[in-house]
This record gives C-alpha cells, structure tokens and sequence, in this order.
C-alpha cells in the first residue's frame, strides 16, 4: 500500500505565514518507509524540512517509529540561508481494542543551525491518548512541552456520520483557540478541510488530500 498527502494551510489569512506539507508512505513488509517535504514562509524567509522516516510493528500492542529530518532556514537581503540535523522518535501503545496512547519526542539530541552552531532547534515532547468510542465517535488528548515554552494542552473529537464522511473539532489551552473541520471519502481518494479560529489574530484556513494505492493482489 502506498499513500500519499498534501496539506496546506495559510495562518491568520496571510500569506507570509503560509505552510505547506508533503508525505508519502510505503508499506513493505513489517515496516513502512515514509518521506516528508515542509516549506513555510515567503520570499523574504522561509523555513523547509526533509524527512524519512521507518517504523514498524513491534507486536501486537507496541509500534515504533524514527525520522531523521533536514532543516533549512533561508533569509534574503544577504543575510543567507543555514542548515541542521534533527531526529523524531515515537512510540503508539494499544493497551486495547479501543484505547491507544503514545509519546512523540522531536529533536532530543538538540540540532543547531550554521556553522558556528549558535541557533537551536527546540526539543518537544509530546504524550497523546485516543479512545475509540464507536465505529464512528473517537475522543482524543494530547499534552505538548515545547522547549522555553508553557504546557499545551489539545483536545479533539471526531465523529463519523457515514463511512464517507465525517466532522471533527478541538481546542487548544495555550492559544485558547480552537477549530473545526469536515472530510470526505470517495474511492482512493480523502479530502478534509478545516478553519482554527484565534481570538486576537482571526482564522487559519486549511486543506488536506490524500490518496491511497492498494497493490491487487493476483
């Protein structure tokens, strides 16, 4: 099975603070190999990220992954562009049927950019939890600690009318913002968009497809 996604989103309706995101996701065997593309930002500056990734099962209540990303920061007006190394390790635990809880830690090692390595990418740590209600209702947790930076706390519901479609919404404690979003399925293909509402900076418009490709089996 191969799949790929595109999501895009532009931050507060402006387009400097547009991101852009890129993945594709191959199945071989007991693991899977993904690839991953990011861009954000403008002519003036802008941030980009490469990434491949592998995870696979561990058996049947524990599945592992790992990524190795290339960073890039590119700034006009002679000021130039560098570069960093970075890793993001996860792990998903089913400790049933219906709940899963996991742990996501990006960049522990501490990459930094140039060569004078004085610029750092901050480490995050995030543990999330899923409960899978129904076939259709699914509720989920996630507390985040970005480096420098308060608790986050994210909440989310999802709830699926019909196999092709669905509605979905959450909240975020830091920013005290939150936001809505809607999919649909028809063959291969799944479209979802969604709009994250801020109280003082407005709302973030986004879109995400994905397309899948299943290998007939002869």
């Amino acid at each position: 099975t191969t799949t790929m996604a595109l999501y895009g989103e532009r931050k507060y309706l402006l387009n400097e603070l547009g991101y852009y995101t890129a993945v594709i996701g191959i199945k071989m065997g007991p693991g899977n190999f993904g690839l991953k593309a990011t861009y954000a930002g403008f002519s003036d500056y802008s941030e980009s990220q490469l990434g491949l990734a592998y995870a696979r099962s561990l058996g049947k209540k524990l599945d592992a992954g790992l990524q190795f990303n290339y960073n890039g920061i590119r700034i006009a007006s002679g000021y130039g562009s560098a570069s960093a190394i970075s890793t993001e390790l996860g792990i998903l635990l089913h400790i049933s049927e219906k709940f899963h809880t996991g742990i996501h830690i990006d960049n522990p090692a501490g990459g930094k950019f140039g060569k004078t390595r004085e610029e750092r990418i901050a480490s995050v740590y995030t543990f999330g939890m899923g409960y899978e209600a129904s076939e259709k209702f699914f509720l989920s947790a996630e507390i985040a600690k970005e480096e420098d930076q308060p608790v986050n706390v994210h909440a989310g519901i999802q709830y699926r009318f019909i196999p092709q479609l669905l509605v979905k919404g959450g909240v975020s404690a830091a920013t005290s913002s939150a936001w809505l979003g809607a999919g649909f399925t028809k063959g291969n293909l799944h479209m979802e968009i969604f709009t994250r509402y801020h109280p003082q900076l407005g709302i973030t418009p986004g879109l995400m497809l994905q397309f899948d490709w299943k290998k007939e089996k002869k």
